[in-house]
Parts: structure tokens; sequence; C-alpha cells
């Protein structure tokens, strides 16, 4: 029971720690980011101190070479006027400085290596460091678009179909009003223009419109015959 109970505990804490990551993830990021490239800029400030040494290294090399230069030839000269122990001092100091040459030669390639190590670490992590600030950017946005998103309340989709819906009822009305108006129009026309045959016609002019009594009485009268 104590073991199910512990268990159950630490369960729920690793969920706590879940969610409140997940809840300052963008926070989380940004921060870590930050760390990442104080980080770089340090590894970069290293770096330039291996390239500072390995320079002082080869200025180190190139005076040990002058010397050595220098020697021989004073040596050679005194070989030439026969002093030995002149020329055997110079043959120690030569081999002193060359075995000091060959310390700073394996320097030299060592921090050689290095910077080349160094170097490709540091190209890898800045690519990395640019690519996880382009993400950021990408979820920056994401979380402004959401936010906007939230900040709409919840019945305006609802109001605008309603305000659709009762526009579209508006055009309807306005389309029948239309259309009633001009077949009051076709009437008026129609009956103006009734009128007047009529009145022309009791005129005399053109024939009757209609038949009159006189004229059904005739019709009825051949009809019985």
């Amino acid at each position: 029971m104590f073991k199910m109970v512990t268990t159950l505990m630490r369960g729920r804490s690793h969920d706590a720690v879940e969610a409140f990551a997940d809840a300052n993830a963008l926070s989380i990021l940004r921060q870590q980011l930050r760390d990442a490239a104080d980080g770089l800029e340090k590894a970069k400030r290293a770096v330039a101190v291996v390239i500072a040494y390995a320079a002082r290294e080869r200025q180190t090399a190139a005076r040990i070479a002058g010397q050595i230069g220098d020697l021989e030839t004073r040596a050679m000269d005194a070989i030439r006027q026969g002093r030995d122990d002149l020329a055997t001092e110079a043959a120690a100091a030569i081999a002193e400085l060359e075995a000091e040459q060959a310390a700073v030669a394996r320097a030299i390639a060592h921090y050689d290596t290095e910077i080349r190590g160094l170097r490709e670490q540091v190209g890898l992590a800045g690519q990395r460091l640019r690519a996880l600030q382009r993400g950021k950017q990408i979820a920056d946005a994401c979380d402004r678009t959401q936010k906007l998103r939230g900040t709409m309340p919840r019945g305006v989709p609802a109001s605008l179909r309603e305000a659709e819906e009762t526009l579209e009822r508006l055009r309807s009305r306005q389309e029948h009003a239309e259309e009633v108006e001009i077949a009051l129009s076709d009437l008026s026309v129609d009956t103006n223009a009734g009128a007047t045959a009529a009145r022309m016609a009791a005129a005399g002019c053109g024939a009757p419109l209609r038949p009159d009594a006189a004229q059904v009485l005739d019709r009825l009268r051949a009809q019985a015959h």
C-alpha cells in the first residue's frame, strides 16, 4: 500500500511538472535560447583565445628560427677562423633552440587541431541555434495567433450568422417589393389602355368592345326562328 501511495505521489508530481512545462514552454524556450546564445558567445571567445595562443607560438617559432639561422652563420665563421671553442658553444646553443623549436611545433600542431575542432563545433552550434531561433519565431507567431483567436467572444459567429440571415430576408423583401411595383405598373398601363379603347369604341371608333342589349336580342330572335 505504501509503495502504491509513493508511486501515485511521484506520478502526480511528474504530471504537475509536465503541465507546468507545457504551460510555460514558450518562456522556457526563450530562456534556453538566451542561455545557448550566451554559451555560444563564450565558446567563440574560447576559440579566439586558442587562436591567439597559436599565433603567439608561431611568433616564437619564427624567433627561434631566426636565432638558429644567426648562430649557424656565426658558427660557420668560427669554424673557418679556427675557433672551435666558439663553434662548439654555438652548436650547443643551436641544439637547445632546436629542442625548443620542436616543442613549439608540437604546440602549434596541437593548437591547430583544437582550433579546427572548436570551429567546427561552434559552426554546428551556430546553425542549430539559428534553426531554433527560426522555430521560436514561428512559435511566437502561433502563440500570438492563438491569443487573438481566444479574444473573440463566443457569440460573435452566431451574431454574424443572424445578421447574414436578416440581410438575406431584407434583400428578399426588397426584391419582392420591386416585383410588385413592376406588376402594378404593368396593370396601370393595361388599365389605361383598356379605358382608352372603351371610350373610343363608345364614340363609334372601331368595333365595339362588348355587345349591347339590342345585338343580344337580335341574336336570340334569329335563333328562335
